[in-house]
């Protein structure tokens, strides 16, 4: 198998645990919109993991696989947290110095690409990424602060990467393509 494969299969077996992990989580109000579409949910996630090295997709392959060996469901705790009905998973530094630099990246993003990279309250994205981030191991919090801090020091911006793949992926050419386009869009409604 080649390195591509590999890094394919991974990707696949963390999103399908995802997915099975979001799927088995309930909505107080029944089944919730996002849960009827799977498809979406594993677009969203890829996009999610696309930018991470290897290592860090392992550890958190290996903190699923744990997860499920525990009957812990990661979803449903990070919904949990956020609406505070349990308490903090970790008391790591980490979650928090991860979700202050992901929601630096968006914001520079949307400066960048305001039609395309959409800001949708920042303060929730760095929320919801926090409480999801309470629910890796300390091994996987430690190489995903490593990706953060080595893609700071390269002047690399990770959510602008995932859009590029997106952009990419949905076969929209380039994100400064989408930019042009939505700002199009934009002038004529």
């Amino acid at each position: 198998m080649t390195e591509a494969q590999e890094r394919e299969s991974l990707l696949r077996e963390i999103i399908d645990r995802e997915l099975a992990m979001f799927l088995a989580t309930p909505n107080e109000g029944g089944i919730s919109a996002c849960q009827q579409r799977p498809e979406t949910f594993r677009v969203m996630r890829r996009m999610a993991h696309e930018v991470h090295d290897d290592a860090t997709l392992a550890s958190y392959l290996d903190d699923l696989r744990r997860a499920e060996e525990e009957g812990r469901n990661f979803m449903l705790e990070k919904y949990a947290r956020m609406d505070e009905r349990m308490p903090p998973l970790t008391q790591s530094p980490l979650p928090e110095e991860i979700a202050d630099a992901e929601a630096a990246f968006l914001e520079e993003a949307a400066r960048r690409f305001p039609h395309a990279i959409k800001r949708n309250g920042s303060d929730m994205f760095r929320r919801y990424l926090r409480c999801e981030l309470e629910t890796l191991s300390p091994a996987t919090l430690e190489l995903y602060a490593g990706e953060i801090r080595r893609a700071r020091r390269e002047g690399r911006n990770l959510v602008l990467e995932r859009h590029r793949w997106l952009a990419r992926l949905l076969g929209k050419g380039s994100l400064e393509e989408c930019e042009a386009a939505a700002a199009e869009a934009g002038r004529r409604d």
